[in-house]
């Protein structure tokens, strides 16, 4: 326990570097002197004017997305027993797209403060769907809960196709959303997710211990006392208000979720009372990492944190699956 709090401390202080960087770092690096001045006694200089209205709301997001994938992608990895899975394999993720380009298709809605609700709707109407199609007598199960999302997702998308191919503004809306990025984003559109995060970070807290217990198998599981169909559905939930916020705020950003937990889990072993916490400090490191690399790679333009952690996690990705040995001819 030691240990493991030792290294929690240590990556909290990693993170706290890697906020002072994105705020610091970009297209005009500010030093760090100019940051505590903007941030303590602005003075509307220019300077001033890029740390305040510009990074901090982007850095302060950066968080709040990362650490709502990291732990959602912990939750989902956990309760579907799948070292692949990421949190779209609920459906989120396209039920966010489909209702964004419903929402551009039908209402005329092209800014971001109007279609994060419709994103966040969709996201939390097709993870139901996907629960109650995935659900039987005796609740979902694993492979259940993977296939109904699988299948869900594959509508959705479809769906999002035609949608696009018939309108241009559509096309041209969802394709600044569909990206994945934190640019363009200030504090209203944290303020709009953050009450959502912070009650799927509560759910996934109290659903650390029965997912424990739910890694031994459902039926062990039921032996030992545990609830396994409410486990299902508060972990569900969690991941729906996680996953859901940050892809209705940021648009769908590939592999954090994925990535993060099996290093976090290299850290902490299997326990998720460990696993969620580091889960989520991880994914804001990596969130924030990526988003900074994007900003100077491309100077004086900038590459969405979206495409950064396609080009970074597909490696990581072949990678595991070649050392776990899943794919085989």
């Amino acid at each position: 326990m030691v240990l493991r709090t030792g290294r929690l401390l240590l990556l909290l202080g990693l993170l706290a570097v890697v906020v002072l960087g994105s705020v610091a770092l970009g297209a005009k690096d500010i030093p760090l002197t100019g940051v505590w001045h903007a941030l303590t006694t602005p003075t509307g200089s220019e300077d001033d004017l890029v740390v305040r209205g510009l990074r901090v709301p982007r850095t302060a997001l950066g968080v709040l997305a990362g650490v709502a994938l990291g732990v959602g992608g912990a939750l989902m990895q956990g309760h579907t027993r799948n070292p692949l899975a990421d949190p779209g394999v609920l459906g989120v993720t396209q039920g966010a797209a489909f209702a964004v380009v419903l929402s551009i298709f039908t209402l005329g809605v092209t800014g971001l403060h109007g279609y994060i609700w419709f994103a966040f709707a969709g996201a939390l109407v097709a993870s139901v769907v996907v629960f109650l199609l995935g659900s039987s007598r005796t609740g979902p199960t694993p492979v259940t809960l993977a296939l109904a999302g699988a299948a869900v997702s594959a509508l959705m998308h479809g769906l999002v196709s035609a949608l696009v191919l018939l309108d241009r503004q559509s096309l041209d809306a969802f394709r600044f959303w569909q990206v994945g990025g934190l640019a363009g984003r200030d504090l209203a559109v944290l303020w709009q997710v953050l009450p959502f995060v912070l009650v799927g970070l509560v759910l996934a807290a109290f659903n650390a211990g029965g997912l424990n217990a739910l890694a031994l198998g459902d039926e062990v599981a039921r032996s030992l006392g545990q609830r396994v169909v409410l486990t299902r559905v508060v972990g569900v939930a969690a991941i729906t208000l996680l996953v859901g916020g940050a892809v209705a705020a940021c648009g769908p950003i590939g592999f954090v979720g994925l990535v993060v937990p099996h290093v976090a889990r290299a850290m902490t072993g299997p326990d998720h009372r460990w696993l969620l916490p580091f889960s989520g400090v991880l994914g804001a490191v990596v969130l924030l990492v990526a988003d900074v690399v994007g900003r100077v790679v491309a100077r004086p333009g900038e590459l969405e944190v979206g495409i950064v952690m396609a080009l970074l996690g597909a490696p990581f990705f072949i990678a595991l699956v070649r050392r776990r040995r899943l794919v085989r001819l």
